[in-house]
């Protein structure tokens, strides 16, 4: 019972400062950042989305460059939109949000926001399960599979979203001791894997590398009934996977702890171990396994790893999955409990841990990351727009800030507006243009930012009260 008590005491005593700035004395250095972001970045989805650029034929010129280029850009987004605006507020995305949009709309969007959140830490909490079920011999799920296909594969997974849901539960200081603990090892694995298996490949020199990764790794030549990628498809997925995170917002999260917005830059790290070095590297593993299983369409990161570095590589998956997994259910807490600030959000963080772990069960939300990902992004990302002109250019143009708080409203038309038009502009694009969904971002971005302004000029216009119209002061 004293446990219990100690461990309930625990929870109650997390204080994630969900409605107000963070404290001067509880801001963190750029070590905390570094290791944050390399574990996250570093992780589950890139035992998944290494492969399956293999599988939809990218070449190794392309994926190089694209990569190269794409993370540099995401880079800079972090910084110079996340980081600024997170420094400046010190809030979360959500309560931000709510006092520019109103509780109205906020309510609808943590909802949405959540559950997406949700969906992508159960890609993970699979992704470790396929390590776990390893010793148990579970039927492993394949690129067709969209349902639970063995009773084992679903008690593997509540295994493991139960402890990725504790972890989460103690807030950001968990997660980031969690996370900088893990992320050193596991990127030595994923490193030491790929250049383990390089003579099953053929390789044995240097020089060998390149004409192999043309000819065999990253041949050009799609599997059957995957669709083919360019450099533009890689360039774009990889500035546009985190899409959600920091033009989107998402991670003002966590940079709100971050004593300098230069500490955005700190991503870098996680970028390119995870979004250069691991993707190739599972690229690798994954090319080989190809090889030697006679093209099978059974995709489990877990046996994949296993076969190219034992146990270590089992392990190592599992790991991945949980620094993903745990700021991910953090953020989806986070959004869940801005709906009512009564809830506690260890408590919130439980319950949304439990949907996860029902979402993990289904295999679908692993063989489709690639469009996943670039669609929860796509969804967020015309809301990061209005926060960051909201913040720094609104008040340029002698218009309001936080609008629904100065104007005492729980609903800004001009928010849902621009929402609304920008992904109907978007799906148009999708469906009547052609455009694939990874292409989509950029163009919403611009549609979201000229609606939003034109919007608040003509709302705010008809507000008879002037004196809203300042800036903001923090």
């Amino acid at each position: 019972m004293n446990q219990k008590q100690n461990l309930k005491q625990r929870l109650e005593a997390v204080n994630e400062y969900e409605r107000t700035p963070i404290p001067k004395n509880k801001l963190k250095g750029w070590k905390s950042f570094i290791g944050t972001y390399a574990g996250e970045h570093t992780a589950g989805t890139e035992f998944v989305l290494g492969p399956l650029f293999v599988a939809h034929g990218a070449s190794a010129g392309d994926l190089v460059s694209g990569l190269i280029v794409g993370n540099i850009l995401a880079i800079l987004s972090w910084a110079f939109f996340t980081g600024k605006v997170a420094v400046k507020t010190r809030t979360t995305l959500y309560y931000q949000l709510e006092k520019i949009a109103g509780n109205k709309f906020t309510i609808i969007y943590n909802l949405v926001n959540a559950a997406l959140f949700c969906f992508l830490a159960g890609s993970m909490i699979a992704v470790s399960a396929t390590a776990v079920g390893i010793p148990f011999d579970i039927q492993m799920p394949s690129l067709t599979d969209v349902y639970p296909n063995s009773v084992g594969w679903v008690i593997t997974v509540f295994c493991i979203g139960t402890i990725t849901t504790l972890v989460a539960m103690f807030g950001f200081n968990v997660i980031s001791k969690f996370a900088n603990i893990a992320a050193p090892w596991m990127i030595m694995v994923f490193i030491a894997a790929a250049i383990g298996v390089l003579p099953r490949l053929g390789i044995t020199s240097f020089s060998e590398f390149w004409p192999v990764a043309e000819s065999t790794i990253w041949n050009g030549v799609p599997l059957e009934g995957q669709s083919k990628f360019t450099f533009w498809h890689i360039m774009f997925f990889s500035w546009f996977c985190n899409m959600g995170m920091h033009i989107g917002m998402a991670d003002m999260s966590i940079l709100r702890y971050a004593k300098k917005w230069t500490y955005g830059f700190s991503v870098s790290g996680g970028v390119f171990l995870g979004h250069f070095i691991a993707w190739m590297a599972s690229g690798i593993l994954y090319s080989l396994f190809l090889l030697e299983s006679n093209g099978s369409l059974v995709f489990a990161p877990g046996p994949i790893a296993y076969e190219a570095a034992g146990i270590t590589g089992a392990v190592c998956v599992v790991i991945a999955g949980w620094t993903t997994a745990n700021p991910t259910l953090y953020r989806a807490g986070l959004a869940i409990q801005s709906i009512n600030p009564k809830w506690k959000t260890w408590k919130v963080t439980l319950f949304v841990g439990l949907v996860t772990t029902i979402a993990a069960c289904f295999p679908a939300l692993v063989m489709q990351l690639l469009e996943f990902v670039a669609l929860y992004g796509l969804i967020l990302m015309p809301l990061g727009a209005v926060i960051f002109l909201d913040v720094f250019v609104l008040p340029k143009l002698g218009l309001a800030s936080n609008y629904a708080e100065l104007t005492n409203s729980r609903f800004n038309p001009a928010v849902g507006i621009t929402w609304a038009i920008a992904l109907v502009f978007c799906l148009g694009l999708n469906i009547y243009g052609g455009i694939e969904i990874f292409f989509l971002g950029l163009p919403g971005w611009f549609v979201a930012v000229l609606v939003y302004l034109a919007a608040s000029k003509a709302i705010q216009k008809k507000v008879a009260n002037t004196s809203i119209v300042s800036p903001l002061n923090y």
